[in-house]
């Protein structure tokens, strides 16, 4: 944009000269080329008329430079955007509300302009690249403002090890230490050699000379790290403790047999999800409140049923990963969160784990 306005002041600046060496009788032609600049902003008419007075001349070159530092200005202007949304908007591939979605922008994020146009501003927040409508997002001034109200500073640690220190002292104790890379946020700069941060919910200290400190403020998500995060979310859910049960030692043998018989042959994963199926059941008002009682229910498990479990209890062929399993799920672990059945992989859905399913 600067240069486009420089070049804007060279042409009638050639034609001042000109017009300044050799008085020239305007003709038609340069009647029109008169009206011509006649259209253009900044008293430019003036430039072609040759008996322009001293102080108009000065004017105008006050004006130029008045026009120059409004260019300088809006060069310098920041490229910062912030999304001013209640709750999140969706990001585009192109500048159109029937692009595909690329991503979600959420309230109090922000980021950095990279085009604009028709409405539309293509910005990158974090990973996410894409276009926002504009109807959606604040610029300049506005931005600047949210970004400071709702933004925070990072302290960003830049060395192999760092001690948090409980004061701005290098021989006073010490919270813990942090590996490089960590971040922690600040909470002010108590002098030149030390800043307060927020570590685990107090007040730590570190060395100003081995950390470096950035304004933050959050990030929109692209489509594959929110399947991602959903995906974590909802494994996290699916191995939440359930709480652990009180039982007997004989408990833990027969949940440990029922495992042996219904997931011998399968992994790890495979056989505590069967010991928690029980176990969730045992804790469900819909089935007895016992280990024996939920294993031994009429029309419930095959293995029970026909003998099996009986045998494999009395003879004690039992490997040790099914005990393992079998004291995990008593424990609360699960790995199908509160599924209550499972049954060989085929038409059902749920949970797929080794050769079962579980829902």
């Amino acid at each position: 944009m600067l240069k486009g306005r420089r070049i804007w002041i060279l042409i009638p600046a050639l034609i001042l000269c000109l017009s300044l060496s050799a008085p020239v009788r305007l003709d038609a032609e340069a009647s029109g080329k008169k009206e011509y600049f006649d259209s253009l902003s900044v008293g430019i008419s003036q430039i072609v008329d040759p008996t322009m007075e001293s102080a108009d001349k000065k004017e105008l070159e006050k004006l130029t430079q008045m026009s120059e530092a409004d260019a300088l200005q809006k060069e310098e202007e920041s490229d910062l955007v912030m999304v001013n949304v209640q709750v999140a908007m969706n990001v585009r591939a192109e500048a159109s509300e029937e692009s595909d979605k690329v991503g979600v922008l959420y309230k109090d994020c922000g980021g950095r302009i990279l085009e604009r146009r028709d409405g539309w501003t293509r910005m990158k927040s974090g990973d996410l690249i894409g276009w926002a409508s504009d109807e959606y997002l604040l610029f300049g001034e506005e931005a600047e403002a949210m970004a400071d109200d709702v933004g925070n500073l990072i302290v960003m640690i830049e060395t192999d090890t760092l001690c948090i220190r409980k004061e701005p002292d290098s021989e006073a104790d010490v919270f813990g230490l942090l590996a490089g890379d960590d971040e922690l946020e600040m909470i002010e700069f108590v002098d030149d050699d030390w800043i307060s941060v927020d570590y685990e919910g107090e007040t730590g200290y570190v060395s100003a000379e081995f950390v470096d400190v950035d304004f933050h403020i959050d990030a929109g998500e692209t489509l594959a790290a929110i399947r991602e995060r959903e995906e974590a979310e909802r494994l996290a859910k699916l191995k939440a403790n359930q709480g652990a049960v009180v039982v007997g030692g004989d408990d833990t043998k027969l949940l440990a047999a029922l495992i042996q018989c219904e997931a011998g042959s399968e992994t790890y994963n495979g056989k505590l999800a069967v010991g928690a199926v029980v176990m969730n059941r045992v804790r469900s008002a819909a089935y007895p409140n016992t280990v024996s009682g939920v294993i031994f229910a009429s029309g419930q498990f095959t293995p029970a049923l026909n003998g099996k479990v009986a045998r494999v209890y009395t003879n004690g062929k039992i490997s040790d990963s099914c005990y393992e399993a079998a004291r995990a799920a008593i424990n609360g672990e699960t790995n199908v969160g509160g599924a209550t059945h499972f049954r060989r992989a085929g038409n059902h859905d749920g949970i797929l784990i080794d050769n079962q399913v579980f829902w």
